[in-house]
């Protein structure tokens, strides 16, 4: 099943059975940008701080930690995070807890892996636009405002996720270049010097790309997506 929309997902998938992780990996992991697998909850929560997924789909009962348990530590970090659960059983007690947790699907095992994929492809409007394309194999998350190279997430501080926000922005709406001071005022409220702005998009530079943001001589900075 080639979908576009299930192509921009990364997702954590969480079994403690590991011949049953491998064979959904094999069933419906191609479809996806990414598909990682962890074996216990609290492997689950390590992995979901590493790769910062847009979808969780987990056993509930599993050793060390819980399904149940990891997605409310999960729910704690990120509530918008779908978070789909695998059971053998359909225990009435465990499925309410479930819905209290917010978790959006519950499925029984067996299941069809298509049964899965169409699940996630009726999300993508809970997403909406998400991700654009930037340049050198960038991609930037709108909506969790997060960026990724490939499959490696980099971690921003607040201001740069503004920064590259305000360009996007821009792009967005074929202004295309933001000035110096239109910079300092949305990041600084005015408060910086023009040294500092240029130290600022240096460490970022030095952090992802020097062609990632390019200077626009006597006008400003703007965002390069990918061609």
């Amino acid at each position: 099943m080639k979908n576009r929309f299930l192509k921009s997902l990364r997702v954590l998938f969480v079994e403690d059975e590991q011949k049953l992780s491998q064979l959904l990996k094999n069933a419906i992991g191609d479809n996806f940008f990414q598909f990682v697998q962890a074996y216990d909850g609290q492997e689950g929560l390590v992995m979901y701080e590493k790769i910062k997924p847009d979808i969780v789909i987990t056993d509930i009962n599993m050793p060390k930690m819980s399904g149940l348990t990891m997605a409310k530590k999960i729910k704690a970090i990120d509530k918008s995070v779908p978070i789909i659960i695998l059971s053998a059983f359909s225990e009435k007690e465990k499925l309410l807890n479930a819905i209290d947790v917010g978790v959006v699907k519950y499925l029984i095992k067996p299941f069809d892996p298509d049964e899965l994929l169409e699940y996630i492809i009726s999300l993508e409007e809970h997403f909406g636009e998400r991700e654009i394309a930037l340049r050198d194999g960038y991609l930037y998350n709108k909506t969790k405002k997060t960026l990724y190279k490939k499959s490696r997430y980099v971690a921003l501080s607040k201001k740069e996720k503004q920064f590259i926000e305000l360009l996007i922005e821009y792009y967005e709406d074929a202004i295309y270049v933001v000035s110096d001071d239109i910079i300092k005022k949305r990041l600084w409220d005015d408060e910086a010097s023009d040294e500092r702005l240029r130290t600022f998009i240096r460490r970022l530079r030095a952090k992802t790309s020097k062609e990632l943001i390019k200077n626009i001589k006597s006008e400003g900075y703007q965002i390069v997506v990918a061609s």
